[in-house]
C-alpha cells in the first residue's frame, strides 16, 4: 500500500516508518516543514505521494498551554483533521487519525477501562480539541480509522522533545528526591508496540474507532518508580496528589482504555506496560 505519514519525524512517526517498511508498504514521510495540517494550502505535497492511506500523527499536545492557546490547539487538533478528512473523502483515500485518552476524564471515580462505545467527557481544552477532531473525521471521511492511545514514549524521544521516561531518567540522575502524582490512572504506551498494532489494523479495512495502549494500568508515580527500579537509579520517589502538583490543565484521574476491540480485529495484543518499558530501556 502507498502510505503517507504526517509527522514522520516524531516518536510515533519514526516507529511507524520502520514498522510499515518492514511490512513492505511504500512510504512517504512528511514533517511540519513539509505540511501544516491546519493550512489546506499546504496539501499539494500530499498529491505528490499519491497515497492510498494517510496516517496523521500531527497534534498540538502541549496540554497546559492549550488552556490559553485555544486558537492554535483547535486549529491543529480539530480543523486540521477536518481538512484532511475532506481531502481523503474527495479522493477516495483512507485516513488514520491518532487521538488520545484525554477525551475522557469526567468520571473521576471510574475504575473500569473505557470502551469505544462509552461516552467521552474531556475536562481540559486539549481533550476537547482532540474530541472535536475525532468527531469531524467520523462525520466527513467514511474510510477512517481513529486510534486513541495514551502517554506515548519512543526512541525518537531520546533526541527530540523527550518523553516521560527520558524526563524521569534525567531527573533521577540530577536529584535525590522526586515527587510524582499517584492519583492519575492510565496506561503509558510504547510507540513501537502501537506501530505494530497500527500496521496490522490498516490491512483489515474494518474502519472505525479503536483504543490502543499497552496492557494493564498504572499511575505516573508507579511508572516512575518502575523506571528507576529497572535502571538501578537511586532516587527517592514521593507519591503526591494532583492537587499537590498544580498545573494549568486538569488531568483525568482515570483514563484507562479497553483495547479488546483492536485485539479482536487484528489478533494482536500489545504487551503489558511493564514489559514494554523494559524493552524500551534495554534498547
Amino acid at each position: 500500500m502507498q502510505i503517507t505519514i504526517i509527522g514522520s519525524k516524531g516518536q510515533l512517526g519514526q516507529d511507524l516508518m520502520t514498522s510499515l517498511a518492514a511490512a513492505s508498504h511504500r512510504l512517504t514521510g512528511l514533517t511540519h516543514q513539509s505540511i501544516a495540517i491546519e493550512d489546506p494550502n499546504s496539501f499539494s505535497v500530499l498529491d505528490e505521494g499519491a497515497p492510498e492511506l494517510i496516517i496523521n500523527t500531527a497534534a498540538y499536545n502541549k496540554v497546559d498551554l492549550a488552556e490559553t492557546d485555544l486558537k492554535n490547539a483547535f486549529a491543529i487538533n480539530a480543523s486540521g483533521p477536518e481538512f484532511l478528512a475532506h481531502y481523503c473523502r474527495h479522493r477516495n483515500i483512507k485516513l488514520l487519525h491518532v487521538s488520545t485518552d484525554y477525551v475522557f476524564g469526567q468520571e473521576a471515580d471510574r475504575r473500569s477501562p473505557y470502551k469505544e462505545t462509552d461516552a467521552p467527557g474531556p475536562i481540559n481544552a486539549y481533550g476537547r480539541s482532540k474530541l472535536e477532531g475525532e468527531s469531524l473525521v467520523q462525520a466527513i471521511c467514511p474510510q477512517h480509522f481513529i486510534v486513541r492511545t495514551c502517554g506515548l514514549y519512543g526512541k525518537a524521544g531520546k533526541t527530540g522533545n523527550g518523553n516521560f521516561v527520558e524526563t524521569m531518567l534525567r531527573l533521577g540522575r540530577e536529584r535525590d528526591e522526586l515527587s510524582v502524582v499517584n492519583d492519575q490512572h492510565c496506561t503509558p504506551t510504547s510507540t513501537r508496540d502501537l506501530s505494530t498494532a497500527i500496521t496490522r489494523l490498516i490491512t483489515t479495512n474494518q474502519f472505525g474507532l479503536y483504543h490502543a495502549t499497552n496492557g494493564g494500568q498504572t499511575t505516573w508515580y508507579e511508572f516512575a518508580q518502575t523506571i528507576f527500579d529497572l535502571t538501578g537509579i537511586d532516587v527517592q520517589v514521593k507519591p503526591i496528589s494532583s492537587e499537590e502538583y498544580p498545573a494549568a490543565a486538569e488531568r483525568p484521574r482515570y483514563s484507562v482504555l479497553d483495547c479488546s476491540k483492536l485485539e479482536q480485529v487484528t489478533g494482536y495484543s500489545l504487551p503489558h506496560w511493564k514489559q514494554a518499558l523494559a524493552t524500551y530501556l534495554e534498547s
